[in-house]
């Protein structure tokens, strides 16, 4: 048997201390209070008629009973659907549709959701519930469809097992070096897998903090009234920091460590971060469907005596192993510094994707490498270095342009806040490459197109300057490209 959740009660009989705090409502939980309320929604699930293998919905913003019922799910052997308040009926609709959910929980009464809902309320009242076992379930149950954010179409639901989900909290648990008196800060939507980080602090017994949203003064704030030893992040949240540096001060004193996924870290954001507050940015790869180091690399403080700190994404965490193969040719492994498609193999890697054989066969490989869709290299020392989205890639003319690589360098002229490289089509060469750009003060497209001619090939080169107030964003964190594309369209 290997039910994830068995690890609430291991820590239940042996930690008599916090280790979630719930900010809205002020309330702090130890280990047997949690189990005690995952044992009360787990007996409301059953009441509801959800059994083994059933697929269950959860819409609401992040919460104790997010969390909560996440964990309690997963503990009768149903199947979790995490899904984000942003999300309109409809595309919850979509999601019952898709996998026959059984119930729906949420905070809203809504005749137009096509499956039962279930609305939970008084947690606390139920702090001392008699304990329910977890289901037997195994290494391969299904335990969680992880949904895609659908920018290129429907989403796309990743199977991922109980199996999948103890790799993860393991190897999370390690790559932060997690101990009983850290205090951890989640900034993750509990629909995400970088909610992940956040039970992988519960499982060590440190405290977790998670807020209902993120907004930059809070986040401040949190780090420093709570002491906060090990944080998470964003690329944007990264940036705030650095271009608002007076109103951080000395707020993340206490803070030793940073994770970092979720999009490309551009070299010159992070080396000022860390010369400016020295704080260890663990820059971590993965995917939903490998859980983010479910399988995926990480650099560590470690690591940083012995290769560039401001570009890689480290080694393979444990279990897990890296090549890059020629995009069109998945059988061809390339060699040392060579661009191609990155792929992962490990344990932590989703089974397939949900009623999707054709999707799945494509990137899940029978012999077990997953092709991830990013482009990058490894270095002499197997490190690994993201160089972009494949489907991101801009060929004109025949050359290909990776954006990522362009914005690394035209992020450094000092007049550029943020900077995003896309392509709009052109009738002779298919495609070229234009950037949309968030300006410090007044734009000066002359003189970015000054730098970029003496800093970049000249086909990289944008052949056209947008401006704009705000980079596209899902959750103000990953950059949407196709609506670039969309908003600037020729």
């Amino acid at each position: 048997m290997l039910n994830v959740t068995t690890f609430l009660d291991a820590n239940a009989s042996r930690l008599n201390k916090p280790v979630y705090h719930d900010l809205k409502n002020n309330i702090r939980y130890n280990s047997k209070e949690i189990l005690s309320i995952v044992s009360y929604i787990s007996n409301v699930l059953y009441d509801s008629g959800v059994k083994k293998g059933d697929k269950v919905i959860i819409y609401l913003n992040n919460s104790s009973e997010y969390l909560f019922s996440l964990l309690a799910i997963w503990r009768i052997g149903a199947v979790a659907i995490p899904t984000n308040r942003i999300y309109t009926i409809n595309e919850i609709n979509y999601f019952v549709e898709d996998t026959n959910a059984k119930l729906i929980i949420t905070d809203l009464k809504q005749d137009d959701l096509q499956a039962p809902v279930c609305i939970l309320s008084n947690l606390n009242d139920h702090l001392n519930e008699i304990i329910v076992p977890a289901e037997s379930t195994s290494w391969d149950d299904l335990c969680q469809l992880q949904y895609t954010s659908g920018t290129t179409g429907k989403p796309k639901g990743a199977m991922l097992t109980h199996g999948n989900w103890f790799t993860a909290i393991q190897n999370e648990c390690d790559v932060q070096s997690l101990r009983q008196d850290d205090v951890f800060l989640c900034i993750y939507p509990m629909a995400h897998v970088g909610i992940s980080w956040a039970i992988s602090a519960l499982r060590a017994g440190s405290l977790c903090i998670i807020p209902e949203f993120y907004d930059f003064e809070s986040y401040v704030n949190i780090n420093y009234e709570y002491n906060v030893t090990k944080t998470t992040g964003m690329p944007p949240v990264i940036h705030s920091l650095i271009t608002r540096s007076e109103e951080v001060g000395n707020k993340l004193s206490t803070v030793k460590s940073m994770i970092c996924g979720g999009g490309p870290l551009h070299h010159e954001i992070w080396k000022t971060f860390y010369k400016k507050y020295g704080i260890s940015v663990l820059n971590a790869y993965g995917l939903s469907e490998t859980i983010v180091v479910g399988t995926g690399t990480i650099i560590r403080p470690e690591d940083y005596a012995f290769a560039d700190k401001f570009k890689s994404v480290g080694h393979p965490v444990c279990f897990s192993q890296v090549k890059i193969v020629d995009v069109n040719d998945a059988n061809k492994t390339l060699d040392k510094y060579e661009h191609g498609e990155i792929a992962l193999n490990g344990p932590g890697i989703a089974k397939g994707y949900w009623n999707s054989p054709k999707k799945t066969n494509e990137v899940f490989l029978n012999n077990g490498w997953f092709l991830t869709g990013d482009i990058g290299y490894l270095d002499d020392d197997n490190r690994l270095f993201i160089t972009d989205r494949k489907k991101d890639m801009i060929v004109m003319s025949g050359w290909k342009i990776y954006p990522t690589e362009v914005e690394e360098t035209l992020i450094k002229y000092p007049k550029v806040d943020e900077i995003a490289l896309f392509s709009i089509s052109d009738d002779h060469r298919g495609e070229i490459p234009v950037a949309a750009v968030v300006w410090v003060d007044e734009s000066d497209e002359e003189g970015l197109l000054s730098f970029a001619n003496e800093y970049l090939a000249r086909y990289k080169i944008p052949k056209k300057i947008f401006t704009i107030d705000k980079l596209p964003r899902v959750n103000g964190w990953k950059l949407l490209r196709r609506e670039l594309e969309l908003i600037f369209k020729k």
